[in-house]
């Protein structure tokens, strides 16, 4: 009997980001189609039996993206994007953050369980323009695409904008037995899914695309290429897909509504795939899917769409046919036990524009939300606050990685079932999940449209370790991180412009 293929996505189709008076349509960018980037494995500076090492630096560079002058760019160890990172389960990882950028930045690793608020990179962690910083801690988690990108409270969104997103990958023993493809630039493909808008000589100008509910732009970047095509040389292809936009939401299909399999998201392998011919994936979640190209021959080209745009081109080769079967069973997803008499804590997602909050209230960096002991296990209900049609909001935590128990009392999709960090909710939609932490320190919980957590929704919490239930953490505030950019950029507190700031501004309040 065949499997069934979810045909439809999942979410409040009135909520979509193109209902959005600000949204902005994808178009065809008037560009030669190019090979698509495959970002390079990022060579560790020293690997033993037990830790790894490696320099990761936050750089300037230009990229020829469109035809006639090249634009100027930041990357990781590169001008655009990121190197990808590999992380072994149950290393110990070194990492030596240099900046060379102009301005102050951090360096956080979006969906790795480690220390906060240091090793993470959130805001707390500023490396200033010639510094650099070093880190270490212990892989401890399954298999995953994980990602990094800068984190300086309020410009978090206009560094991401600037290039600084790169990939990382976290192997373990499990995943590397499945019968997978795991060749990395053959038949294991990233692809970072970006937006911009060009300007006067093909230049980006986030002040000018500033929106407060998220900076767009007309022409799809994937892995820092417009208009891309990809080789096809094996039966089966598996793309490691990263929403690294800082507001699109992605609607995703294949022409002829080809069918493939979802194998993992956000932080593991799916408990089983899941057979689909529609994904949409929104800011920071990644998905894993197989594409299966056997019914197709050399000199075919089937086209990844965004709803009606093309993003990427896959053309067809002679590839050996393989009997690889994806297995009915990939993963047990955790599922510890609610610890006994606690209660059920309530978080929301409130406003749009500049009136964003979280709980009601803007993010103060030096403030604390809410405690939790590490070990402790906790069901969390997150709420979208909107008014229908409102917006779809983007949650993820740091630190962790939870599971969805429910939406409105109802079962989760069936494709979030593995371990999550970042998780979507509808307007007026009450998401419960599972919270629990590994690892101590301060971390933060957001929106992930990024424009939305520079303007305030945002919070933090404190996981307090059993071990040393009083050690303190020192919390810098967001003047101190505005003084550095005013200073870096050579211009008065009075004349600085970071977007965050505006959604304050307008609300009558400072940060």
């Amino acid at each position: 009997m065949d499997k069934q293929i979810i045909d439809h996505y999942f979410f409040d189709e009135p909520a979509y980001d193109y209902h959005d008076r600000g949204y902005v349509p994808l178009e065809v960018a008037d560009a030669p189609e190019k090979p698509l980037n495959i970002p390079a494995i990022l060579k560790p500076d020293k690997e033993t039996a037990t830790d790894m090492y490696y320099t990761i630096t936050a750089e300037t560079g230009e990229v020829q993206l469109m035809p006639g002058k090249k634009t100027k760019t930041w990357g990781y160890n590169g001008p655009l994007l990121g190197q990808t990172v590999i992380f072994k389960k149950g290393k110990r990882i070194h990492l030596h953050l240099e900046n060379h950028l102009p301005e102050v930045t951090t360096f956080h690793w979006h969906g790795l369980a480690i220390p906060g608020p240091i090793p993470d990179g959130g805001c707390h962690a500023p490396v200033y323009p010639g510094e650099s910083r070093d880190v270490e801690f212990t892989i401890n988690q399954p298999a995953a695409t994980v990602w990094l990108h800068a984190h300086p409270c309020p410009s978090t969104a206009e560094q991401v904008w600037h290039g600084l997103a790169g990939l990382a990958i976290v192997k373990d023993e499990h995943e590397a037995e499945l019968p997978l493809p795991h060749n990395y630039g053959v038949d294991d493909i990233p692809l970072i899914l970006q937006d911009r808008r060009f300007h006067e000589d093909n230049q980006w100008d986030y002040r000018a695309d500033y929106d407060p509910d998220g900076v767009a732009g007309p022409t799809a970047m994937i892995n820092g290429t417009i208009n891309p095509y990809f080789d096809v040389t094996t039966k089966k292809v598996r793309l490691r897909i990263l929403d690294g936009a800082n507001r699109r939401e992605w609607r995703l299909h294949f022409s002829n509504d080809l069918p493939f399999t979802q194998i993992a998201g956000d932080l593991s392998l799916l408990p089983h795939p899941v057979e689909m011919s529609k994904l949409m994936i929104a800011c920071a979640e990644r998905d894993e899917i197989i594409v299966d190209f056997s019914d197709y021959h050399e000199g075919d080209v089937v086209t990844l769409f965004s709803d009606d745009v093309p993003l990427v081109k896959f053309r067809i080769h002679d590839f050996k046919r393989d009997n690889i079967t994806i297995p009915d069973t990939l993963f047990e997803t955790p599922d510890p036990a609610v610890t006994p008499g606690l209660p059920v804590h309530h978080v929301t997602l409130d406003g749009m524009d500049e009136s964003v909050a979280m709980n009601g209230q803007k993010f103060q960096m030096d403030r604390i939300d809410y405690q939790m002991k590490m070990g402790d296990v906790q069901i969390w209900d997150i709420e979208n606050t909107n008014d229908k049609p409102g917006m779809i909001h983007p949650y993820h935590m740091h630190g962790c990685g939870f599971t969805v128990l429910s939406r409105n009392g109802h079962e989760p999709y069936p494709n979030e079932l593995g371990l999550k960090d970042t998780v979507v909710i509808n307007p007026k939609e009450h998401v419960r999940i599972k919270v629990w932490f590994n690892v101590p320190g301060i971390f933060m919980y957001h929106c992930h449209i990024i424009e939305h957590e520079d303007g305030g929704m945002m919070a933090q919490i404190k996981v307090i370790d059993p071990a040393d239930p009083h050690k303190e953490y020192h919390l810098m505030n967001h003047m101190t991180l505005m003084k550095a950019f005013a200073e870096e950029r050579g211009v008065s507190m009075d004349e600085l412009w970071l977007g965050g700031m505006d959604s304050y501004k307008k609300m009558g309040m400072t940060m």
